[in-house]
């Protein structure tokens, strides 16, 4: 088995898991974030879906955020690109993991600024996968294809099956960016987050807690984009086979 079969075969395992329904601890855990969000009122939710609707694009767009480098040519094989990838996402997931023990060990105020740091870190690794895949994260369209990878990687079941179509299905149709549920966003990032950063707030076990969570996160976000970007890149081999 070559390099490429074996990450179809990885892919198509990926796949199933992620459509297949989460456990009932997990479930039930997310009923009751449900419950909980439904008795906060919704200008408290259009505040909160503003700031970080704020917070993400302000991300996105910033050109300090954007990597100098050009996308990596097609001629690239897989592997290659992978090997590559499997670099930044170790540096990347170790800066994760140093600014989350950092913060936890800073109490509340430092624990709530994990929130931004953690996120544009987020963004900067999708935007170096981005790019060792071959997109270019300046045409508007990939910095959103980056918002579903993002979504997938922290969705409860029901978004995360319809998040995954959106992203399969991308190149022959992609949503308008104006469609785009920033409550669900945020509700759904929040929400699969809430009981690690709660326990980052602890004093005493804050900095460890903040370091392996984040660093599993930036696993997990990596493990996604992995995922989706093979999608595209098969996707393409077999379209150019095609004719």
């Amino acid at each position: 088995m070559d390099y490429e079969e074996k990450a179809r075969l990885e892919c198509s395992l990926w796949e199933q898991d992620i459509l297949t329904p989460s456990s009932k601890f997990s479930q039930l855990a997310k009923k009751w974030q449900t419950t909980i969000n439904n008795k906060i009122p919704q200008k408290v939710h259009d505040t909160i879906t503003a700031g970080i609707k704020h917070m993400v694009k302000t991300v996105l767009i910033g050109s300090k955020w954007m990597t100098t480098e050009s996308p990596l040519d097609r001629s690239i094989s897989l592997e290659e690109r992978e090997m590559i990838l499997s670099k930044k996402q170790r540096n990347f997931a170790r800066i994760a993991s140093v600014e989350g023990a950092g913060t936890g060990a800073g109490g509340l105020l430092m624990g709530l600024a994990d929130f931004p740091l953690l996120l544009s870190i987020k963004i900067k690794f999708l935007y170096e996968a981005a790019r060792l895949y071959g997109y270019d994260i300046k045409d508007p369209s990939e910095r959103l294809f980056i918002l579903y990878v993002f979504q997938l990687a922290f969705s409860s079941d029901d978004k995360r099956r319809n998040t995954f179509s959106i992203l399969k299905n991308w190149e022959t149709d992609h949503p308008n960016p104006e469609t785009f549920d920033w409550q669900t966003f945020q509700q759904e990032y929040r929400d699969s987050m809430d009981l690690a950063k709660l326990l980052q707030l602890v004093p005493g076990i804050g900095a460890v807690v903040g370091a392996v969570v984040n660093y599993r996160l930036l696993d997990q976000l990596a493990l996604t984009a992995k995922n989706v970007y093979r999608l595209r890149y098969f996707q393409l081999e077999e379209k150019d086979q095609n004719g």
